[in-house]
């Protein structure tokens, strides 16, 4: 049986440029026929695919919080009956997103506001879903810290994970960490900062 993963879709292969000539550059900073020469077509062409650049970052956006949440949720069920199993899973699995999808986390930075509302409100509705994940594992593995606190901390490991756009590479600048040692350190800053949770 042949591991080979799938070639991308055309689809996908726009996607996966637009979001990187997005971070680069903005959204108004990139026409459509960019976009398009990036994979090979013309900029019209891309209108078989997607109505415009607005429905671009809608999917985007609206779909990287989807897979967070549905792999969350695997993960959640996967390992169920051992909280800390679940959250080095969890851990892991935003990791692998945060060093593979760095253009991602900074079209949400920067260009969430500019989805239409109610792309915005599901946006915001299933990081709320994928929060609690979080939060109901570590109270299971911290069950006398308060709740507020839980949820903070929660919030302040995803901003940790999801600095990685600010990293640079080993490739850009010798010297710095290369992919492994870099998600070596993101797991253990990660699980140290619930560990510290309890005095």
């Amino acid at each position: 049986m042949s591991t080979r993963a799938a070639a991308p879709t055309r689809r996908e292969q726009i996607l996966r440029e637009a979001a990187r000539l997005f971070a680069e550059r903005g959204f108004h900073g990139v026409g459509v026929d960019e976009i398009g020469a990036a994979v090979g077509i013309s900029g019209p062409g891309l209108y078989r695919h997607f109505a415009g650049k607005d429905a671009m970052l809608a999917e985007l956006l609206v779909g990287i919080s989807e897979r967070l949440l549905t792999g969350g949720r695997y993960r959640v069920a996967e390992a169920a009956g051992d909280p800390s199993a679940v959250l080095s899973s969890l851990i892991d699995g935003h990791i692998d997103f945060a060093l593979d999808d760095r253009p991602l986390i900074t079209l949400h930075d920067r260009e969430l506001d500019r989805l239409r509302d109610e792309d915005r409100k599901l946006v915001r509705q299933l990081q709320r879903q994928y929060v609690e994940l979080w939060v109901e594992v570590v109270r299971e593995l911290h069950p006398t810290v308060p709740g507020a606190e839980v949820r903070s901390a929660v919030h302040a490991v995803f901003g940790l994970l999801n600095s990685t756009p600010h990293l640079g590479s080993a490739a850009q600048a010798p010297g710095l960490p290369d992919r492994a040692a870099t998600e070596s350190l993101l797991r253990r800053l990660a699980h140290g900062a619930f560990t510290a949770l309890t005095p």
